[in-house]
């Protein structure tokens, strides 16, 4: 099973440009993350750029090959992001979505992915909603992401 989320920035105009995170949605994993590793514009901006992924803190990285049901994987040196278009797929069928408003990208997150958090990089801090089915359809509550840095 997997804990689905969007990751999110604002822009100026105030829409917000969001990707989807597949594995380890929940804020005690995702929330510490982003708050250790993604925590300027730059570089929540350069993640969310490279469009839908698996995780964005693992050292897998797929090589492109599948066998049947199966994408190979590779270790890295280092931790980052596994998006989808490492194992093949294109980043027009994954790219980042645009969304008007906070409301948008939070219907987004429920409706389309079925998503049960959504996380929000605006006025450089990470904030943290818990969406849908998670807490009650159509009912969204803003969460503590925990504090402290993770091991890695």
């Amino acid at each position: 099973m997997a804990t689905r989320s969007r990751i999110g920035i604002t822009l100026d105009d105030g829409s917000i440009l969001s990707a989807y995170h597949h594995w380890d949605g929940y804020p005690e994993w995702l929330g510490r993350i982003l708050k250790t590793h993604y925590n300027t514009r730059d570089k929540a901006s350069e993640l969310i750029d490279g469009g839908d992924m698996s995780s964005c803190w693992t050292k897998e990285r797929w090589d492109g090959e599948k066998e049947p049901y199966i994408y190979q994987h590779t270790e890295s040196e280092e931790y980052g992001a596994q998006y989808y278009t490492q194992r093949g797929e294109s980043l027009e069928n994954n790219a980042p979505q645009l969304h008007k408003d906070l409301n948008e990208f939070l219907v987004h997150t429920d409706d389309m992915c079925g998503g049960e958090y959504a996380y929000q990089f605006i006025n450089g801090e990470w904030v943290c909603y818990q969406v849908g089915y998670a807490v009650d359809k159509h009912m969204v509550k803003q969460v503590e992401i925990p504090s402290g840095e993770l091991a890695v």
